[in-house]
């Protein structure tokens, strides 16, 4: 009786703990200024500029040709469907289509670039939340499309693959038959996944009510991507706005409506699932076709506005253009889909604990030159 009291009488100190810029849960280069009242999370505050760029800028110096590489170094685990969103929106402005055979070589390496990045993000959640073993298991399926990549483009990780007007080479003689190795090989190994960490018991605990996000303020916020369907927001470009040959493959688009760590994380586990089926489902029906349409040497868009819009890794990617009829755009504007997830971040950790923070950022997947740019 006399310990209670002294627990209940005893007096508490707000202080703040940085988390960051090197700490493993914050994914790198991101600190956040953590108010704590012991254990129990009272704000956090991003605070961003660690590795900042200033890509947008530098795209109103460089050609349109030039702008596509820099897009490898945003969310550079997305490097191919981030360079197909500036190719997608300066076709836009020049009013040509591709032929069928890239449009569906861009499909297959975009979904392959997905797999890619969820597998990485996979052993990362585990090794997060204390499951090192996750980490291994996952680097070695991704060798599998790294290796693809390297074959097809000569890059593993920033690709620079997609031109404007199509791709910068055919497809590898070995393509098809790499990828549908990769896809038996793949298909042995996701159900590991669920056996190894999905249905843990301390992997549950750690995850299941974490960190949860209603459907109603990941539509306020901007969540895309993993984030929103996993409160339940249907917001996959794939479906709402189709793109390449995304119009002519039939899938399912991941929805959970718990909006918790562990929603977020089956998402992501179907949507790898779904991404062998649109794979599956083209592989062997690639069109024969030219794989670049001519441009001029010199690209000028005319005097206007150009949005494209696509379904990255991590959600939604925006890129804006504005022309003036020159060869460099007079600007550039990404919306990234890290940097309106990043916001929810202090909304929903709040009153938590920092262990949850850990399990809450890790089922975000930041990629924080996503948000740095």
């Amino acid at each position: 009786m006399v310990e209670n009291e002294i627990v209940n009488n005893m007096k508490t100190e707000e202080y703040f703990v940085n988390m960051g810029p090197q700490h493993p849960a914050a994914h790198g280069v991101l600190r956040l200024l953590l108010k704590i009242d012991g254990e129990i999370i009272k704000n956090v505050d991003p605070d961003l500029g660690y590795i900042h760029r200033s890509i947008e800028k530098m795209c109103e110096r460089d050609s349109y040709q030039q702008i596509v590489h820099l897009t490898d170094r945003m969310d550079y685990l997305s490097s191919h469907i981030n360079n197909e969103a500036v190719c997608l929106a300066v076709e836009k402005g020049l009013d040509i289509e591709v032929s069928d055979r890239v449009k569906v070589i861009r499909t297959i390496i975009s979904e392959l670039t997905r797999l890619a990045s969820h597998q990485l993000w996979w052993g990362v959640i585990g090794m997060d939340l204390g499951a090192l073993t996750t980490y291994f298991y996952a680097f070695r399926d991704r060798e599998y499309i790294n290796d693809i990549f390297e074959e097809t483009c000569g890059a593993r990780l920033t690709m620079n693959y997609n031109i404007p007007g199509g791709l910068m080479y055919d497809i590898h003689p070995n393509f098809v038959n790499r990828v549908k190795e990769f896809l038996v090989h793949f298909k042995t190994k996701l159900p590991e996944y669920d056996r190894l960490l999905t249905g843990n018991v301390i992997f549950q605990k750690r995850t299941k009510g974490v960190g949860v996000l209603t459907k109603e303020d990941a539509i306020s916020y901007g969540a895309t991507g993993p984030v929103g369907r996993g409160s339940g927001f249907a917001c996959d470009v794939r479906k709402t706005h189709p793109y390449s040959a995304y119009d002519r493959v039939e899938f399912k688009e991941a929805l959970f409506t718990e909006g918790d760590s562990l929603a977020r994380y089956k998402v992501r586990i179907m949507e790898m699932w779904e991404s062998m089926s649109i794979i599956e489902q083209l592989i062997d029906n690639i069109p024969e076709g030219d794989i670049k349409t001519p441009t001029k040497a010199v690209i000028k868009l005319p005097k206007g506005e150009f949005y494209q819009r696509v379904e990255a890794a991590r959600g939604e990617l925006g890129v804006y253009i504005n022309s003036t009829g020159t060869k460099n755009p007079y600007r550039v504007k990404f919306r990234s889909s890290g940097f309106s997830n990043l916001s929810v971040l202090n909304h929903i950790t709040k009153g938590g604990k920092i262990a949850d923070l850990v399990a809450t950022m890790a089922s975000f997947d930041f990629v924080i030159p996503d948000i740095d740019r």
